[in-house]
């Protein structure tokens, strides 16, 4: 894959250079590396806007100073391109899509490939790996019931709803396909991913991957409380034509459409890959059932992994879009928050493996969604942009409405936020939770959240706008939620601009 030291403009003069399209192609990871331990941050844009000036005399030729290696050393071209950079204000800029990258030499370790392109051998033996686990002792570390169980009921481990939601889940899916193939004669089985842009297919809705019977409570050792209804228990899907009426109402494929066209990784609540990647999770999780709705038992469902493989394999082509598919790279996209990639903010319970260490990933995928160069740069929309830079909006832009400081740990179980223009529902967004998330460690760390619509002008202009709080799984004490009980969210409506 392309990393982040291959930019075609390296060594050319670029006179209105960008830190995501140029400047940070300019450091090589042991640069980066060499210059932490100094106290100097070459893998961000905040740290090397704050040393700029230091870093261009430093590296100016022809007597650099920095990199203290020959071959390190900066051209006059690239020192050129970084003055520019300096004198035209420090601009952020967008994210360039690398060229397409050359088949692999070697076959990958493991390819996952989409459930339907599987071979009958191929399909028979992943049946073969689900069964043999289902089997399994639900006592046994690696019985389907106890790996379902880390991420919701008992365990509770997952991190849902901020950065390390993504590294968790795709360390998870390891575990899960690393017990997949402890199962005999299944050594080299690798879990399908379902592209949710098409119907659940025909091989998901037949035994074992249609439904799962809980063999045993899976409350009954929930700490530091036990939790009751749950047993017994057969997981349930939605109809196909009312999954598929969901994902288009709570907006999934729209939000994973805006995730990836996005330079930076943000955060949730925020802004960037990260919020729109996990507000399509969420809607993804709503909207396929009344199982995968509720954290406290999604993962007993076998779509929860063929739908969480189709996540990651978005996550790794967004990765790629932004040349992010190194640690060196991956920090480039992120803002002054990094401290999730070190310890000890970095850890992913139960598991050993961290946070940082799950960015190069040894996963690849039969198809990632990529974008040629030549369509262009991604985007960097925002509310807000510093005065000193030239800025613009269209009419054609998008306006951001936000629900902002919903206390979703007063909220019984996921819930459903829905934009209303004259009492009529224009976009609705669903919020994954447990039932009880006063009792989830992450949810009370995370307990006041927004939840964010990009709506085109024309939806909105001339119409009278409210919010409606539904919980679906409470129907019967009603599912509208009172606003006042939510904590008193506000809307903030902003026109996003870019920078000119």
């Amino acid at each position: 894959m392309t990393t982040p030291q291959s930019s075609p403009t390296a060594d050319q003069v670029v006179a209105a250079p960008t830190y995501l399209a140029d400047i940070r192609f300019f450091f090589r990871p042991q640069d980066v590396e060499h210059m932490a331990a100094k106290g100097i941050d070459l893998g961000t844009y905040d740290g090397v806007k704050t040393s700029a000036l230091s870093i261009y005399a430093q590296t100016a030729p022809p007597n650099p100073q920095m990199p203290p290696d020959t071959a390190g050393h900066w051209s006059a071209e690239r020192s050129q391109t970084f003055k520019n950079w300096i004198v035209n204000g420090y601009p952020l800029g967008t994210a360039t899509p690398p060229a397409p990258a050359p088949p692999a030499a070697q076959p990958p370790a493991r390819l996952r490939k989409e459930v339907t392109a599987l071979s009958d051998p191929e399909f028979q033996l992943l049946t073969t790996a689900f069964t043999g686990m289902m089997a399994r002792d639900p006592s046994a570390p690696d019985s389907y019931f106890a790996l379902a169980g880390q991420h919701g009921l008992p365990r509770r481990w997952c991190l849902h709803h901020e950065d390390r939601f993504n590294p968790w889940h795709r360390q998870y899916l390891l575990d899960f396909e690393d017990a997949l193939r402890s199962v005999p004669g299944c050594a080299q089985v690798t879990l399908p991913y379902w592209d949710i842009s098409t119907a659940l297919p025909e091989r998901l809705q037949h035994p074992p991957f249609d439904r799962y019977v809980l063999p045993a409570d899976p409350g009954a050792a929930a700490t530091p409380h036990p939790v009751t209804g749950f047993f017994p228990y057969t997981t349930q899907r939605y109809p196909l034509a009312t999954i598929a009426q969901n994902l288009k109402d709570f907006g999934v494929l729209d939000d994973i459409t805006t995730s990836l066209k996005q330079s930076l990784w943000g955060s949730f609540n925020v802004s960037g890959y990260q919020d729109f990647s996990i507000q399509a999770h969420d809607g993804g999780h709503g909207s396929i059932g009344p199982t995968m709705g509720n954290q406290d038992v999604s993962s007993f469902d076998p779509v929860f992994w063929f739908f969480h493989c189709n996540i990651d394999r978005l996550w790794l082509s967004w990765q790629t879009r932004v040349h992010g598919t190194t640690l060196t790279g991956f920090r480039t996209t992120l803002g002054t928050d990094t401290d999730w990639l070190t310890t000890p903010f970095n850890a992913l319970p139960p598991f050993s493996r961290t946070a940082d260490q799950t960015i190069e990933t040894e996963v690849s995928y039969d198809r990632l969604d990529l974008v040629s160069p030549a369509e262009g740069a991604l985007e960097n929309l925002s509310g807000s942009i510093d005065a000193a830079r030239t800025f613009a909006f269209r009419s054609s832009d998008p306006v951001s409405v936000r629900v902002k400081g919903i206390d979703r740990l007063n909220i019984p179980g996921s819930f459903v936020v829905s934009l209303l223009a004259d009492g009529e529902p224009v976009a609705k967004r669903y919020f994954f939770q447990p039932d009880d998330p006063r009792r989830c460690a992450t949810c009370v760390k995370h307990g006041i959240v927004n939840i964010d619509f990009r709506m085109t002008q024309d939806q909105l202009l001339d119409r009278t706008l409210s919010v409606r709080i539904d919980v679906p799984g409470h129907a019967g004490i009603g599912t509208a939620f009172p606003l006042a009980q939510a904590g008193n969210p506000t809307v903030n409506a902003r026109l996003l601009v870019q920078e000119a």
